[in-house]
């Protein structure tokens, strides 16, 4: 098994004054050639908005895109017709395809948002736009791996034009289990949301990350109660 550590302050940074972005990988200003992706996981942005402000419409095409309030709410419009508003407990997903528009909103003058948004490289260009919301929270099971994404539309949560699987679980303190890999040719990252876990005697807490390949199973033991975000994607890919 290898592995490779990035410690929540190693991240990039950016202050908008509405906006408070952390890049797990290079994006917009922030560029470090060591970490351009993982696989096909391109982006993970760890996103704080002010009240009553966000991202106006901008275009996407041929990503898969996936977003996951924490706090808070996310009031979305897109060039398909929707128009939506999610928060934590939900998670979004489109296949940017051909191409799109979209805008993202904190709808609230109260209270900020904050959310995870998360980049796929899909296997598939120039496919239809499409758009997805789940609810997640009423599947979740305490000290479970949560699948919300996988690349099977039949399957429980949503799906990506990747063959990539992602769960967020969380787990009581003192808790000790082994996930399976999935998919063949393929690494996980593990972003520890809230909480402190070890893997391999690596001590990870809140919002450090982890890259792990060459392996078919991963033994964790959380120290704490932690919530967790796993995503398996393809090391080697096509885009």
């Amino acid at each position: 098994m290898k592995t490779i550590f990035h410690k929540s302050d190693t991240r990039g940074f950016a202050d908008h004054g509405w906006l408070l972005a952390k890049h797990s990988f290079s994006f917009a200003g922030y560029h470090n050639r060591n970490r351009m992706h993982f696989g096909a996981l391109r982006v993970l942005n760890d996103d704080e908005v002010a009240e009553g402000i966000g991202f106006p419409e901008h275009p996407h095409d041929n990503m898969e895109i996936i977003t996951i309030p924490l706090e808070g709410e996310v009031a979305h419009k897109d060039s398909m017709g929707n128009s939506a508003t999610i928060k934590a407990g939900q998670i979004q997903i489109m296949s940017a395809g051909t191409g799109i528009y979209h805008s993202e909103y904190n709808p609230s003058s109260t209270n900020k948002t904050k959310l995870l948004q998360i980049w796929v490289f899909p296997n598939k260009r120039n496919v239809t736009p499409r758009y997805q919301e789940i609810d997640v929270k009423a599947t979740q099971t305490i000290n479970e791996w949560n699948q919300i994404v996988s690349p099977n539309p039949e399957d429980q949560g949503g799906w990506i034009h990747q063959d990539s699987w992602f769960f967020l679980s969380e787990m009581d303190a003192n808790t000790s289990k082994t996930y399976h890999f999935k998919g063949e040719l393929t690494g996980i990252y593990v972003f520890v949301i809230e909480g402190k876990l070890t893997i391999d005697g690596q001590i990870l807490n809140r919002r450090d990350g982890m890259g792990i390949v060459e392996t078919k199973k991963v033994d964790f033991h959380f120290t704490d109660n932690t919530k967790v975000l796993i995503m398996e994607v393809p090391l080697e890919f096509n885009h």
